[in-house]
């Protein structure tokens, strides 16, 4: 009977360390990513300013940054001819 017991009380203990662990994990993986970000975030500010400063258009410094689905740079590069657009078929 008493070793029943103990079995009981270190499955219990087991499952609390399993949790604990999980929970660690994830606040971890949301810390990185955070920080991955914030830095991201920083690093197109300061590449923003210093493209202020030399007088280069800063919509076209951020749209470096950004990916091809981005409606601001689109309508930014249809706007200086960078991109070519469909031309429709009569």
């Amino acid at each position: 009977m008493m070793a029943l017991g103990k079995l009981k009380g270190t499955k219990m203990s087991e499952k609390t360390s399993l949790h604990i662990g999980l929970c660690l994990v994830i606040i971890t993986a949301l810390g990185c990513i955070t920080y991955y970000y914030d830095n991201q975030n920083r690093a197109i500010k300061s590449n923003i300013e210093s493209a202020i400063v030399k007088g280069i258009d800063p919509i076209a410094v951020r749209c470096a940054y950004s990916g091809e689905r981005d409606n601001i740079c689109l309508a930014y590069a249809l706007a200086h001819g960078k991109v070519d657009a469909p031309v429709s078929k009569k």
